[in-house]
């Protein structure tokens, strides 16, 4: 009954909700956490599909086949390792967001989460930004480079990489969410 008071004499059995100040900021602690779980799994299945996209075409004999793979590329390479960073930190970011949960009102846990969001954010947007423009390549090519498009041989691996890529921009719209409401949450007002 300590969240709750009683109105006037005559309304006895009738309880009106008084509201916490600052209760809001328990929300916010609690959608971020949930934000979390959720950009793991996204930047996690970036780059595992990234990871495993991996195409073989025989040419004329069984000897001589194409392959395409995603260590064939620096670019890819750089988007599964940074992918799985961002993954990690999020990981590694829980017991934060679980003290922010409890204490919403300590700055100190929101500071440092707003400050290493901002970093991985910027991992993750250049990494699924780089992969994007191979993809877009890779489905497109260039005339004036004479580099042909090669998802009309290889669509399953450009479909992998192309959900890879879609993946690791939930994972950053999920990190350009959760340094919004860090940045909210440590308002003073």
């Amino acid at each position: 009954m300590a969240a709750l008071g009683l109105v006037g004499g005559s309304n006895v059995g009738k309880a009106i909700a008084v509201a916490r100040p600052g209760g809001w900021k328990k929300g916010l602690a609690i959608m971020d956490f949930i934000l979390r779980l959720g950009g793991i799994a996204a930047s996690l299945g970036a780059a595992a599909t990234m990871g495993t996209s991996d195409q073989t075409l025989p040419f004329f004999t069984q000897f001589f086949q194409f392959e395409a793979s995603y260590d064939s590329f620096t670019t890819f390479q750089f988007f599964v390792i940074t992918m799985a960073l961002v993954a990690g930190y999020l990981v590694l970011s829980l017991p934060f967001s679980v003290v922010a949960i409890i204490r919403p009102h300590a700055p100190g846990p929101r500071l440092f989460l707003i400050i290493l969001d901002t970093v991985f954010l910027t991992l993750a947007t250049a990494s699924g930004a780089s992969a994007a423009a191979i993809v877009y390549l890779a489905h497109n090519g260039n005339q004036d480079s004479n580099w042909l498009a090669i998802c009309n041989q290889f669509g399953d691996f450009c479909a992998q990489t192309s959900g890879a890529v879609v993946a690791s921009f939930v994972a950053v719209v999920i990190l350009v969410l959760l340094v919004i409401m860090s940045a909210l949450a440590l308002r003073r007002h």
